[in-house]
């Protein structure tokens, strides 16, 4: 089968025996019956119903002459109800297809829909395994699945502006929500913004370009709804991780439909169109997209949530199942999805090779990666060459895209960072807790920031991995952003409504001696160098940098470190007050770590022979003892690097020196001239450098400083200066 042909199962447009119509397939192997029923546009009830018929390892089929793309349906399956094996089949719930391409219709509030009765699905009180199924239709309030047609979705998709190139040292990872990103933004028109045309619009292109970023992660754009006590509280699911529909844009982010759900299969159709339009613009600019994606959790929640799709068409198949009818719960969000069943499997391939052939993106983020190889055969342990993680490995289409593991989930030994196999990249949560920890006083050893900035070779040179693999943040979409971070000391989550209760409480972050807003000016002088010392040690550290996007304006979201349910100005970007000096500075370490290999080394380093590639030494310029390395009341550490372009000889090497101590030291530098390139507590970046006094410099206070000396230049001087 081509490797173009489009997701196995859901509807098909087509032919048989000359006679147009759609083939319909669905997998439900336990049910006893699965019906297709077909929809006008805004009818509440189907005017027809098409009985499939069973056709072998669970799959029930017919083929409906005489309709064609954009016909409306939903599925009705009937099958057991048994709440304590796990069955809870209902035909009197319409169902959406898993495989479908597009919906149509409100979900805003789908995590109502129950399965089972009950009077008021906000406040649950009856035991689950007391269920009984609600005998009443609800397709009145369900979305409607749009037949669309494959074939020309992924001609569309051919259409897109090839991805660009990227050395995987030289990618800069920007993760960014669209709404949030782009709803302030003065240079947008109102009515695109917060959506997928917003962020292609030239003024945004353009600040990415001027940061420096090859590789823009957007937070989830699959389609998804807000879970139950949102709604009772009146928020939403602001960040996504909550997946209705795996194969469609979320319409919330589509200026084509003002961010509303589509009435029609055209308005559904919009939404694709605009955002392959933001990837092929993306493109064009050099810029990668990928995809943060929820595959190890569904919108349908725990036992007492909606029945949506998955659950009512055999929850025992499409869920990892505990005892006593209840699905795992390793997502922390009330199921877990049965990554090791083949179909499943298969379902989340369709859709992986769906968004990069059908929408051009170039890679994914994987949600709770621990939870996709968690092996059933294993009793749901972990194994990086998991079933599906090894048909990504070797898929295709896939192999050649940038797959990034969150590698941690919330179920039994859920923590496996640096424990994927070669070609994956994974967030690297040490390197986040160990560089705090060395800036903002929590203990932080030189050692540990060494190892972190090294690409954090402990965890990650193994399998044959390189330092890329390790995705460096200091802050991300979860937790403290970067002005919190150096602005409080606890977690500000009160407008969550859960009395302060969610969200991180060990965040290594401090204020400076004020807790949130201040006018002290030392406060802020303070907060500043720690806020430049935090980026220039993400951008100078050896592995893949990833900037949350935000951090470089300066954006507060007043001390809330669990931002997922606040669609609004605490997390849209004020682009209006911004700090431009910030962003300038962000946009200056960037061009430094590309003109300069020492600072994005492609592998590792050894640190032996005669010319080391690496040399640490002490603030009195000599090696580091093994004592010095744990010391906890020594603050400043250097290393001189000595590295070429893509093992070319080198031309020069660096002098990089980390210090948080209080108050200025002057540290002695090797022979020669040397050039300063940063100095973060100006804070100054040089492309090219003013030669400093030899023999010393004086680090005036808390930051990073940079140095570059020349080696072998033909003329004498120093690289970029004439």
């Amino acid at each position: 089968m081509s490797t173009e042909a489009g997701p196995a199962l859901g509807a098909k447009p087509g032919h048989r025996r000359g006679v147009e119509g759609v083939h319909f397939s669905v997998w439900a192997p336990d049910a006893q019956g699965v019906d297709v029923c077909l929809f006008e546009p805004g009818a509440p009830v189907e005017h027809e119903r098409v009985g499939l018929q069973p056709i072998g390892n669970g799959i029930w089929a017919a083929f409906a002459p005489g309709l064609v793309a954009g016909q409306l349906y939903g599925l009705r399956a009937s099958g057991p109800w048994s709440p304590s094996t796990g069955h809870r089949f209902n035909p009197a719930r319409l169902l959406l297809d898993p495989w479908s391409l597009a919906l149509v219709g409100d979900t805003e509030r789908l995590a109502l829909q129950t399965g089972h009765a009950c009077a008021d699905p906000l406040h649950p009180t009856q035991a689950w395994d007391e269920h009984q199924p609600d005998p009443a239709d609800n397709a009145g309030h369900m979305p409607r699945c749009v037949v669309v047609d494959a074939q020309a979705e992924l001609a569309a998709g051919r259409a897109i502006a090839p991805g660009p190139a990227i050395a995987g040292e030289r990618v800069v990872i920007y993760e960014a929500h669209v709404k949030a990103l782009t709803r302030l933004h003065p240079e947008v028109p109102e009515s695109q913004r917060g959506s997928y045309a917003a962020l292609a619009h030239p003024a945004v292109v353009r600040h990415l370009l001027q940061l420096g970023i090859t590789t823009v992660c957007l937070l989830p754009v699959h389609q998804h709804i807000s879970e139950r006590h949102l709604i009772e509280r009146g928020l939403s699911n602001h960040w996504g991780y909550n997946t209705l529909n795996a194969f469609a844009p979320e319409p919330g982010y589509a200026a084509a439909t003002g961010g509303q759900c589509p009435a029609r299969a055209e308005d559904a159709a919009a939404v694709r169109a605009e955002f392959r339009q933001m990837v092929d613009i993306l493109h064009r600019a050099g810029i990668e997209v990928v995809l943060d994606v929820v595959f190890n959790h569904t919108a349908e929640s725990d036992l007492d949530g909606p029945t949506l799709s998955w659950r009512g068409l055999g929850q025992t198949r499409w869920y990892a199942m505990g005892d006593q009818g209840r699905p795992h719960n390793f997502s922390g969000t009330g199921n877990s999805l049965a990554v090791s069943e083949p179909r499943v499997l298969a379902w989340v391939m369709d859709s992986l090779r769906w968004w990069v052939q059908a929408f051009g993106v170039d890679g994914f983020r994987f949600d709770l990666a621990v939870s996709l190889g968690r092996d059933a055969a294993l009793g749901h342990a972990f194994r990086a060459r998991s079933a599906l993680l090894s048909a990504m490995a070797q898929d295709p289409v896939l192999r050649g895209v940038r797959l990034i593991a969150e590698p941690w989930d919330v179920g039994p030994d859920g923590y496996h960072t640096g424990g994927f196999e070669a070609g994956w990249l994974e967030w690297n949560d040490r390197f986040r807790d160990g560089v705090r920890a060395f800036w903002l006083g929590h203990g932080g050893t030189r050692g540990e920031l060494a190892t972190r900035t090294c690409a954090s070779s402990d965890l990650f040179q193994r399998h044959h991995r390189l330092p890329t693999a390790s995705v460096n943040m200091v802050t991300a979409h979860d937790g403290f952003n970067l002005a919190d971070l150096t602005a409080h000391r606890h977690k500000h989550n009160a407008a969550n409504g859960e009395d302060n209760r969610d969200g991180h409480s060990h965040n290594l972050s401090a204020n400076g001696g004020v807790e949130g807003l201040t006018d002290d000016p030392g406060v802020q002088h303070r907060r500043g160098l720690w806020r430049r010392a935090l980026l220039a040690t993400l951008f100078c550290a050896q592995g893949t940098p990833q900037l949350l996007a935000g951090d470089e304006l300066g954006h507060s979201q007043q001390g809330n470190n669990n931002v997922y349910c606040q669609d609004n100005t605490i997390t849209w970007l004020d682009w209006a007050q911004g700090d431009t000096m910030l962003a300038g500075f962000v946009a200056s370490l960037a061009a430094l770590r590309r003109r300069h290999p020492g600072l994005r080394h492609a592998r590792w380093f050894g640190g032996a022979g005669p010319q080391p590639d690496i040399i640490w030494l002490d603030a009195d310029g000599t090696a580091m003892s093994p004592e010095a390395w744990q010391a906890h009341d020594r603050h400043t550490l250097t290393a001189v690097i000595t590295v070429g372009e893509s093992g070319d000889t080198p031309t020069e090497r660096l002098w990089v020196t980390w210090h948080a101590g209080p108050g200025a030291i002057t540290v002695p530098l090797p022979d020669g001239d040397w050039a300063l390139l940063l100095d973060s507590a100006r804070p100054a970046v040089h492309l090219v450098g003013e030669v400093v006094a030899a023999g010393q410099i004086t680090l005036d206070d808390t930051g990073v400083w940079v140095l570059v000396q020349g080696l072998h230049g033909p003329d004498g001087h120093l690289p970029g200066r004439s």
